[in-house]
């Protein structure tokens, strides 16, 4: 039965030290709020998965939390490096870090395999590629019809997933509109989903048919933080904070920065503070 929660409590009665957690949001509705309260509350030992990493995770490998990272592109979008990843990965700063690398398409159907219930996914990817010279979980089969020789990997099933989403209805039904990336299936593949939204309204009766909406049934709990996606966008809520990505290469740069940052913008603040963060950016969006 999905719950109605405060993100505080969401995040503490649903992720644990050591689970492979999944925060995924493809350029539009990241997770930013959920990942800095588990940031507040400290939790190590994690398996991070996600396509296309990018700040969040710069900043939860940057404090430490995580031993694993499995993922497709590390970068931060349109600026170029994360920072703290690559520190980790290359000095062990502040800990070591084993990777997982794998393709969009490779992560896409990893999750899709792991929605159905799949052991794993089979499909044509990898050819001509290195990374299944680096990557011991990209396999190849051959297909008992055709002969033909398919690549394969490990279906992804999460311990928990979390997303961000534009409604939710008091029922607890979430709808999600826009780019909406992977996180259909990462929250149908994990045991348990959080989801925080923008609004709650009382129904999705007046909205158009051509909408993703998650069942009830889907999600373990729902938190209500408007701007919980900054400084990425919320299709219809604010746009997308352009100048946040490109201050992040310059604070995630110096270990001391970093670290100062985050106290002041993570550890003292909370999930009511995004609101405030996405005004000036509603007229854009």
């Amino acid at each position: 039965m999905v719950k109605f929660l405060p993100l505080k409590q969401a995040v503490a009665e649903n992720l644990n030290d050591g689970d492979a957690v999944a925060f995924e949001g493809f350029t539009h509705l990241i997770p930013t709020a959920a990942a800095h309260e588990a940031i507040r509350q400290r939790f190590r030992d994690l398996t991070l998965i996600r396509m296309t990493p990018d700040l969040i995770y710069d900043q939860m490998i940057g404090m430490g939390m995580a031993k694993k990272i499995v993922f497709s592109y590390v970068g931060n979008p349109g600026v170029g490096l994360l920072r703290r990843a690559r520190d980790a990965i290359e000095n062990g700063f502040p800990r070591s870090i084993e990777v997982e690398e794998h393709s969009h398409a490779g992560m896409a159907n990893a999750y899709e395999a792991g929605a159905a219930g799949l052991p794993c996914a089979v499909f044509r990817g990898y050819r001509g590629a290195g990374l299944a010279a680096v990557n011991p979980n990209i396999k190849s089969v051959t297909c008992p019809f055709t002969g033909e020789v398919l690549a394969a990997v490990p279906s992804i099933r999460p311990d928990v997933t979390f997303i961000h989403a534009q409604k939710a209805d008091r029922k607890g039904n979430v709808l999600v509109e826009g780019i909406i990336g992977i996180q259909k299936e990462a929250v149908l593949a994990a045991s348990r989903a959080v989801v925080t939204v923008e609004e709650v309204v009382d129904n999705f009766d007046d909205l158009h048919p051509n909408l993703t909406v998650l069942p009830r049934w889907t999600i373990a709990a729902i938190s209500v933080v408007p701007g919980g996606s900054h400084p990425s966008y919320a299709h219809g809520y604010y746009a997308r904070d352009n100048a946040a990505y490109l201050e992040w290469d310059e604070i995630a740069a110096d270990r001391e920065k970093f670290q100062a940052w985050m106290q002041a913008n993570v550890i003292e603040k909370s999930a009511d503070d995004f609101a405030a963060r996405v005004e000036h950016l509603r007229k854009a969006a």
